[in-house]
């Protein structure tokens, strides 16, 4: 899947520090990417977990691997996800439409049949109140009530206008894909979406350093059974995407980049079909830095983690049957962007179908070893 530098980059890029993951032949290798050049930092730090505890991960010494416009082409390395020993973990009913969806999926029981009938009747009696409330408020406790009162509650709501944010493990360590890979659909299922999101990574000590793009993918029929198929529905091989890179906090891009961007998708199917949706980071009901918290609240990540924020993105728009809204088919490619992170690119396959993982926390040490770079270095 090859395109130009700048098709991949943020449209500031010659501004941005870029920290990333390329697969050289000695290995995976953290990359830094300033001034139009791919530098190769492994002998400064080993991992993107060891890069993102430096003071200044950008500065971080390196060897010249090639210029930016090598990149996603032939004849450049190619790109792995941007983090490696992260936990990744997301956020999910952040936005309203997103929960009105969840609620669709639980009371249809993952029958897309049946969502265009349920979505209508929610709309006309939940949409409103649920997009102006604040969660954990006060006027979000009445609205909860009355809710119930009216036969109509549900977990998703809860977690949508409740104090407490949905924060769950999305994929284990080393798992995600990267851009230009294959994504992961469950070969079992017949109603599911791609979800654009923008993604946090944040240090060992609860520091967000930058943020990526995401692609959360989300079967809706599994969930929509039952929610403790949650796991069964998110956590699948291939099925979490993050690239091309992180693009570091400065100057240049801070939190409020995250709190403003407007996130594109464009889906185009190997039948000439096309779905183009956005999403609003400006209409997220909790601030990136609350989920932050919440994920931290009772936890540690000693070697850090990665955080969707999640989407506002459901798509509705039908594809093969009237009433029955989307669902993917293999050869899709989805094209996610914006113009601060720049675009992440995959292809649609099965899970079973897609590369098995096979390059786990063992074979990564191994490897490090094997090169020399586990040595203990100081945190410049």
């Amino acid at each position: 899947m090859e395109a130009s530098s700048t098709a991949l980059l943020p449209a500031d890029h010659a501004q941005a520090i870029l920290v990333g993951r390329v697969l050289l032949p000695q290995g995976p290798t953290p990359v830094v990417v300033r001034g139009g050049t791919v530098y190769d930092v492994s002998a400064t730090a080993p991992t993107v977990a060891d890069l993102l505890e430096r003071e200044n991960p950008g500065a971080a010494e390196g060897v010249a691997i090639c210029a930016i416009e090598a990149i996603g082409t032939e004849s450049g390395p190619r790109l792995l996800a941007p983090i490696d020993l992260q936990c990744v973990k997301a956020c999910g009913v952040t936005f309203a439409v997103s929960a009105i969806e969840r609620v669709i999926e639980e009371r249809a029981r993952g029958d897309a049949d049946k969502a265009a009938t349920i979505r209508g009747d929610l709309e006309a009696k939940v949409g409103g109140g649920i997009r102006s409330v604040v969660p954990g408020s006060a006027e979000a406790a009445n609205l909860k009530a009355a809710l119930i009162d009216a036969g109509m509650w549900s977990q998703y709501l809860e977690v949508a206008i409740g104090p407490d944010a949905e924060v769950f493990t999305k994929a284990p360590v080393l798992s995600s894909v990267g851009w230009g890979d294959d994504i992961g659909i469950r070969s079992d299922s017949d109603w599911n979406n791609p979800e654009p999101e923008i993604v946090l990574v944040v240090d060992r000590n609860g520091t967000p350093r930058g943020a990526t793009l995401g692609n959360d993918v989300n079967l809706r029929d599994f969930e929509g059974r039952s929610a403790l198929l949650l796991g069964k529905a998110k956590d699948n091989n291939a099925s979490t995407s993050i690239g091309p890179f992180i693009r570091l906090f400065d100057d240049s891009f801070t939190m409020d980049d995250v709190r403003s961007a407007v996130v594109d998708l464009t889906i185009d199917g190997p039948e000439g079909y096309r779905l183009s949706g956005t999403n609003k980071m400006s209409e997220i009901s909790r601030d990136p830095t609350d989920l932050v918290r919440q994920a931290l609240s009772e936890h540690q990540y000693p070697d850090g983690f990665a955080l969707f924020l999640g989407t506002l993105f459901a798509p509705v728009q039908d594809r093969d049957h009237v009433g029955r809204g989307f669902t993917h088919k293999v050869g899709d490619v989805v094209r996610i962007a914006t113009p601060k992170l720049g675009t992440l690119v995959n292809r649609v396959t099965t899970s079973k179908a897609a590369a098995p993982w096979e390059f786990g926390i063992r074979d990564l040490m191994r490897n490090l070893a094997e090169r020399g770079l586990l040595a203990p270095k100081s945190n410049a």
